[in-house]
């Protein structure tokens, strides 16, 4: 079901990391992140790889922004590994909230015509937000594609069908690094993590085909549900 959700509109994790978190020691709640992330990429990279053959991604730009997602995840890892992320949690509830309200609101944001961006802009959105984007994967991780496919949908005008399928690459870029990292840490259950990257796989393949099946409209619809269940899911937490 991660997989599918991940292909789809991202926020697997907000499945998975709450699974794991009960089958994990309590004193280590890593290796749920470290875990996480070796499911993940195995899902990712199938979808990822599904969408390629018929939703060309641009290159020029989801290259760049993986590399930049790449180093930002290493060092959200390393942080996650050394520092407690509860302080974080009150910036993600606000920020999903602002980006569920954009999703809602911004209905030409569905408009298949996208608008002509420069160089410069392509750059920036690439470095900075994958970066950025980057760094909160790999330290925390729920909601990423999401923010990935807004970002991308908001400051480059893509479609949300063609965000998504830019954001498993940009996403595999993210996995990659912070599975490193934990797997350097011993933050990995290497055995249960393949099994679920073997089920994840499934999901990202039939949530892909899906999603270019139903189109900009499906993604749009799945990615409101999912955001809005990630953030009644981090308000609750905080208050408690």
């Amino acid at each position: 079901m991660a997989g599918w959700v991940d292909a789809v509109s991202g926020g697997g994790g907000l499945l998975q990391v709450p699974a794991l978190l009960l089958s994990v020691p309590a004193d280590a709640p890593q290796a749920a992140l470290g875990t996480n992330k070796l499911s993940s990429i195995a899902g990712t990279s199938a979808a990822a790889i599904t969408y390629a053959r018929k939703v060309k991604p641009e290159l020029r730009t989801a290259l760049p922004m993986a590399a930049a997602a790449f180093i930002g995840a290493g060092a959200g890892a390393l942080v996650a590994l050394r520092l407690p992320v509860e302080v974080l949690r009150p910036f993600v509830v606000i920020a999903l909230g602002v980006v569920w309200v954009l999703i809602a609101f911004r209905s030409r944001w569905l408009s298949s015509a996208a608008p002509v961006v420069s160089t410069r802009r392509k750059w920036g959105t690439a470095l900075i937000g994958g970066g950025g984007i980057g760094f909160y994967d790999g330290m925390l991780g729920p909601g990423t594609g999401a923010f990935l496919i807004v970002l991308l949908v908001a400051a480059l005008g893509y479609s949300y069908l063609r965000a998504s399928a830019t954001a498993k690459l940009v996403n595999v870029g993210t996995n990659a690094a912070a599975l490193i990292i934990f797997g350097l840490g011993g933050s990995v259950i290497w055995l249960l993590g393949l099994a679920m990257g073997a089920c994840n796989i499934a999901g990202g393949v039939i949530g892909a085909r899906t999603a270019m099946a139903r189109g900009s409209d499906f993604v749009r619809i799945v990615l409101l549900v999912v955001v809005g269940i990630l953030l009644v899911t981090l308000t609750v937490d905080l208050l408690r």
